[in-house]
């Protein structure tokens, strides 16, 4: 049975089997880190001294278990259900409703060990009353990085939570609206997706609307992440120098898709990072839904995708779209072994949805690795999944800022 505990001693010793710290570099057997004020403020090779340690200072053991930063999903959608409905009617409820299942998933997100949630797009007064409530104390959830409104052409996907703009000027003022209302990067909708009457295998924006919204983004110092399932939306989001691809898919049609090597050579070029969201398909094709086969088709079609795309060299990030379609919110840890599949190996799967995702997020110098003076935010799992990615979802502690949020197992002491 696991436990919240809100606040822990001042300092704590928190010693694994393994310490992987999220760059990428081997395990490290034995190790230990030393949390103290929400920060990490010690990395051991070995476990230290008593008398080297602050007075107090507790001693948490984990056999058999590593420990690792704490992971991020970087798309994500908290304000829908992951239950099979999508937009309308996902989202055809009181807003105390919404409220509460926004609330709900960041609660399952952090308990799978996930401190860091990045909202590809939702209602702006949902997210900032989640974040700040959050913030407060008043709920537990991960750290959100927030984008509110994404910016769709009108009756573009995702169009219903009060992005749509059209024209040069239309998207360069929603642009100016997300920056006021306080969203830490732009989410632009470059093809239509899975809302119902829009087209994916077509651009949404022209490639000038393009270039206005991401040189927007940029003038106002925000990131510009391009939602994209065709090849020409993409061509125009590497041509705006956008910051990053979500999906990266290749539709050429309602039912086709064919990769196309040019553009993958210009991602390539360009060094954008691509979140490439394989396991939202493949909750789909589970739930075995009318059009199974489309899903079977898809998943194959993203796999492979993915894998291509990372012989190119081309940095990928572990997202989920968690809450769209069947998507849950402990989805990252399937879209690692996905990812796994497509020709990662575990060690690069852990740093997509750790170091390398917290530099696309601008969190370098926040979170994502192990190291003396970023925040604590820590997840324990038994096993190596740095050998075997099945093992992650195996959580035994959660730690974000230094407060327990889950904690199954162990031996504590004071020295």
């Amino acid at each position: 049975m696991g436990y919240w505990f809100p606040l822990i001693p001042t300092a704590t010793l928190v010693k694994a089997k393994w310490v992987i710290d999220g760059t990428g570099a081997p395990a490290v057997e034995q190790g230990a880190v030393l949390v103290q004020d929400g920060r990490i403020a010690g990395v051991y090779r070995e476990s230290p001294k008593a008398s080297a340690l602050p007075p107090s200072c507790e001693s948490v053991d984990l056999p058999g278990v590593s420990l690792m930063p704490g992971l991020i999903d970087t798309h994500v959608h908290v304000c829908l259900p992951g239950n099979g409905t999508i937009p309308p009617k996902a989202i055809n409820e009181p807003w105390g409703v919404i409220q509460a299942l926004a609330l709900k998933n960041a609660s399952v997100a952090l308990r799978a060990g996930i401190t860091t949630l990045r909202d590809c797009g939702g209602f702006p007064s949902v997210l900032s009353s989640l974040r700040r409530a959050i913030e407060l104390g008043y709920a537990q959830g991960p750290r959100l990085v927030l984008a509110g409104s994404p910016i769709t052409i009108t009756g573009g996907h995702l169009h219903h939570f009060g992005g749509e703009a059209d024209g040069l000027d239309g998207v360069r003022i929603k642009v100016r609206r997300a920056v006021k209302w306080g969203a830490d990067f732009v989410k632009v909708v470059g093809s239509g997706g899975g809302t119902p009457s829009t087209i994916m295998w077509q651009p949404s924006f022209s490639e000038e609307e393009m270039t206005a919204v991401v040189r927007e983004a940029h003038r106002f110092r925000r990131k510009a992440v391009v939602h994209s399932l065709c090849a020409e939306a993409t061509a125009y989001a590497i041509a705006a120098r956008a910051d990053e691809i979500e999906h990266a898919g290749f539709f050429t049609g309602p039912d086709k898709s064919w990769f196309d090597q040019d553009v993958a050579q210009a991602i390539a070029q360009s060094r954008i990072p691509v979140c490439t969201t394989i396991s939202s398909s493949s909750f789909v094709k589970e739930a075995g839904p009318p059009d199974a086969d489309f899903w079977r088709d898809s998943l194959q079609d993203e796999l492979a995708n993915a894998a291509a795309l990372h012989r190119l060299g081309i940095p990928l990030l572990a997202g989920s779209d968690a809450g769209w379609r069947w998507s849950p919110f402990n989805a990252i840890h399937t879209e690692l072994q996905l990812m796994n599949k497509a020709g990662l190996t575990p060690m690069e799967c852990i740093v997509a949805a750790t170091g390398r995702a917290a530099e696309a997020l601008g969190l370098k110098g926040v979170t994502g690795t192990i190291k003396v003076g970023l925040s604590a935010d820590l997840v324990a799992v038994q096993g190596r999944p740095d050998q075997d990615l099945h093992t992650m979802s195996q959580t035994v502690m959660v730690m974000k800022e230094g407060c327990y949020h889950r904690y199954d197992g162990g031996t504590s002491s004071m020295r």
